[in-house]
């Protein structure tokens, strides 16, 4: 049977298949269809495949992890910043290993469409000494699924899938097969206690795991050479395969590789039967990098690092065509008549209302900053507000507005969104209050995780008690409705907490006119249908 899918879905269903007992996920794109496919699809329900949004990546691949040793099959999804939260989980479950089958997907986002940087998570691989694989279309990202896990139980290790923005996003028919029933192993009889003295034991053992790895990597169905003609020998990574074959078509000499780590002796062959070798991967020089150490400074290696390749940005295959010497294959030409137009917030966002009011109140002020974050009310930072100093990652608006607070600052104002703040504002906050740092927070909650669609906020209705627990003093924690009609109200409320000697919380609260309206859409159709 066929199905047309989005690479994401074709990762959701390939886990579900594959007999997947739960999956973990904070929302970020272009990871975020993944679970929201698990959490649609009737067969994940019928066997009550866990499929709830966790705080973030961090707790993810914590409970992933929990789920391995009770012996059943677990995914964690992210897009790549991600993996810098989940890094310190992450990193430590190849020390620990695995019991159940368990595989992270790792989406990068190459061009950075929506994201802050353009990092590559073949290097968390690399770096922890686990398995990846990288599929280069949607038939393979399905069909990689059960492969990862047989994999990751085989060896007892953490597999990741890397994938990237236009796999995760575009659509292929794909054959799916029979599912597995839900696998389960059973409560692991080891214990995963990282100390010193035990740690040191499964280090060495991750390390006699190595050569296993590299067999695996060696005889894998996903590392395949295909023989054409010339001198130039290529190494296509995952997508990037459907470049060079929509360039040269059966002509090139090609290694794909879709498994790492790096199959060495596959390489090795490649170089010993062309002059010149060419890596072409989507992402950073991962791969190039590896092989220019594998094959010594005087073969010639070429790629990003060499500017064959664009060293930034995303493949595409006339780039790709270009380097190859393809002329006259242009298939993403831009229009030049439509001028590009900046994202901004939605009429009658509510974050709007709150940009109006920061920046009639700070206007008052000799000098100010608005430290911000990451979700839909980073576009504070664009025309007409003009709003924000600085976003650099999810919830550092809060930390650095304490730390220019305690360089004597002021005002000094943080702006955070409500899934933001659980996610990694608290630690945050809770530094401020112990320090009795003067800022002001505006927790802006719109009672979902707008920028990526819509999904549940881990705090929604418990934010005033978060805070005070924390230590705010409950009198300087105040809720406002951000509505033309109230603006007198809120920035009277702002100018007090500023002008407080110490830590504040202000909290916008305006449900998302997306979300609201797609409620509504929903609630007249049940009415029609009754």
């Amino acid at each position: 049977m066929k199905k047309l899918l989005l690479g994401d879905e074709a990762i959701a269903l390939g886990a579900i298949h594959a007999g997947l007992g739960g999956v973990y996920a904070y929302p970020g794109t272009p990871s975020t269809e993944i679970t929201e496919y698990i959490q649609a699809d009737a067969l994940a329900r019928e066997r009550g495949v866990h499929s709830r949004w966790c705080t973030n990546e961090k707790t993810a691949m914590e409970a992933a992890l929990g789920m391995s040793y009770a012996g059943k099959r677990a995914l964690v999804c992210m897009k790549h910043v991600g993996m810098n939260v989940a890094a310190d989980a992450f990193v430590n479950s190849a020390i620990t290993g695995v019991h159940g089958g368990l595989v992270v997907v790792a989406a990068d986002d190459p061009s950075m469409h929506s994201s802050q940087n353009e990092q590559d998570s073949r290097f968390y691989a690399s770096f922890a000494m686990v398995p990846a694989m990288e599929p280069g279309n949607q038939q393979e990202a399905y069909d990689m699924m059960r492969a990862a896990f047989e994999l990751s139980e085989q060896l007892r290790e953490p597999v990741v899938l890397r994938i990237v923005t236009r796999l995760a996003h575009s659509r292929a028919a794909v054959e799916v097969s029979e599912p597995m029933e839900v696998q389960d192993r059973g409560i692991c009889q080891e214990r995963w206690v990282l100390l010193p003295g035990i740690a040191r034991g499964r280090y060495a053992a991750l390390l006699e795991k190595q050569d296993d790895m590299l067999a695996s990597s060696e005889t894998s169905i996903y590392n395949k050479v295909e023989k054409g003609e010339g001198s130039l020998g290529i190494i296509a990574c995952g997508i990037a395969y459907n470049y060079v074959k929509e360039a040269l078509g059966d002509k090139a000499n090609v290694l794909k590789v879709s498994q790492y780590p790096l199959p060495e002796s596959k390489i090795c062959q490649l170089a010993k039967e062309n002059d010149a070798i060419m890596v072409v991967e989507d992402g950073q020089p991962v791969v190039e990098q590896q092989v220019k150490a594998l094959l010594g400074a005087d073969y010639p290696v070429k790629g990003r690092l060499t500017g064959d390749l664009p060293r930034a940005g995303e493949l595409t295959p006339d780039n790709v065509a270009k380097a190859l010497g393809v002329e006259g294959k242009e298939t993403m030409q831009h229009s030049t008549i439509v001028a590009p137009r900046p994202p901004q917030l939605c009429q009658g966002c509510g974050h709007r209302d709150v940009y109006t009011a920061l920046n009639q109140v700070l206007a008052t002020y000799p000098d100010y900053r608005v430290f911000g974050d990451i979700g839909c009310y980073t576009l504070g930072a664009l025309p007409p507000f003009k709003a924000l100093a600085s976003c650099v990652d999810m919830g550092a608006s809060i930390t650095m507005a304490k730390g220019a607070a305690d360089a004597g600052f002021h005002p000094s104002v943080a702006i955070i969104g409500d899934s933001t703040f659980t996610h990694s504002g608290m630690t945050g906050l809770l530094d401020a209050v112990n320090d009795g740092s003067n800022i002001t927070v505006v927790i802006s909650d719109n009672l979902t995780t707008g920028m990526t669609g819509g999904q549940e906020s881990a705090g929604t209705s418990k934010y005033e008690a978060i805070c005070t627990a924390l230590g705010v003093e409950p009198e300087h924690v105040r809720v406002v409705v951000p509505l033309p009609k109230n603006m007198e109200e809120i920035t009277r409320i702002l100018k007090e907490e500023i002008d407080y000697p110490g830590v504040s919380v202000i909290i916008p609260r305006r449900e998302c006119i997306q979300t609201a309206a797609r409620k509504a859409r929903e609630a007249r159709k049940l009415r029609e249908n009754n």
